[in-house]
């Protein structure tokens, strides 16, 4: 470590002070704290960018990033972008290496979805993390979702990738509505974890993930994510995390109580969760396409192709 690097904010010595101590110009320091702040700046630009490419076209790995970014002007490597994307946790969908960083210890379980029909509540629940940019940072969101009514079960925010908010997360959610069936989520680190797994397992949910790079396997998430951003956090740009937190809350109530859904017939998921009628879904063994249709009779709301 150089003198110029022993040189920051300290509650009782001033800067001044601390360039004479170190034998530094102070010149050099307010030059390296400005360099570094420009650079802060860019790198929150870009992961905005980034965050907003793939929200609408999450199929985008980080080759296609970089020609994205380049278009609009910055000239950055794929090595910079693929850094980023994993700060974010992002990967693209289509099959390949870049996927949700899973640890190499950690099991994984075998995709328990393609070509069930999900007919009831709690029957499948799902769960994803997403990167959440605010005005001078960022956060993490987590949220666990019914498969059948769309209904957001329970969330968190957090600063960190740690896997303790997701199992908090998941706590609140068997809380409140019991346990599911089956519990699905991608391989990412947070939910091969040794904690959130013993959760499961003490539940009797049978455990299902994502296969390899398909993050369509868990779509209904990915299109709350796409909901939350494009109607909200967009909109609002939170500047922190009571902010965030505040926001998240007064939105999911609307989202599950009042905003209705057109793969329900209109009906809100809070409805279709209550009464048991009316949603459902189903995941078909097809990798050409992913989307889901609305409701074709009384247990058919989604059909999703793989």
């Amino acid at each position: 470590m150089t003198r110029r690097q022993w040189v920051g904010p300290h509650p009782n010595v001033s800067i001044t002070r601390q360039c004479e101590l170190a034998g530094v110009a102070r010149s050099t320091v307010y030059a390296a704290s400005t360099r570094r702040a420009g650079e802060d700046s860019f790198e929150l630009l870009l992961c905005k960018l980034l965050d907003e490419e793939y929200t609408r076209h999450p199929f985008y790995g980080s080759r296609r990033m970089v020609v994205f970014l380049r278009r609009k002007g910055h000239h950055v490597n794929r090595k910079r972008v693929q850094r980023l994307m994993r700060k974010m946790g992002l990967a693209g969908m289509a099959p390949g290496p870049n996927t949700s960083r899973r640890h190499p210890e950690h099991k994984v379980y075998p995709y328990l979805l393609r070509g069930l029909d999900v007919v009831r509540p709690n029957q499948v629940w799902s769960t994803d993390i997403t990167y959440v940019r605010l005005l001078h940072g960022f956060a993490y969101l987590v949220a666990i979702i019914d498969w059948y009514s769309r209904m957001v079960l329970s969330w968190r925010v957090s600063n960190s990738m740690d896997a303790s908010f997701a199992i908090d997360c998941l706590e609140d959610a068997l809380t409140l509505y019991g346990r599911p069936e089956i519990f699905n989520s991608d391989q990412g680190s947070q939910f091969t974890s040794a904690g959130f797994v013993k959760v499961l397992k003490r539940e009797g949910c049978r455990i299902s993930m994502d296969g390899r790079g398909r993050a369509l396997d868990n779509i209904f998430v990915e299109r709350l994510w796409r909901s939350v951003k494009y109607e909200d956090i967009y909109i609002k740009g939170y500047s922190g995390m009571k902010e965030l937190t505040e926001g998240m809350a007064s939105y999911f109530t609307f989202y599950n109580g009042e905003r209705p859904h057109q793969a329900l017939c209109n009906r809100t998921p809070l409805e279709v969760y209550e009464s048991g009628h009316g949603g459902g879904a189903k995941v078909v063994d097809r990798f050409t396409a992913a989307a889901a249709q609305p409701a074709m009779g009384t247990n058919s709301a989604g059909a999703v192709s793989t």
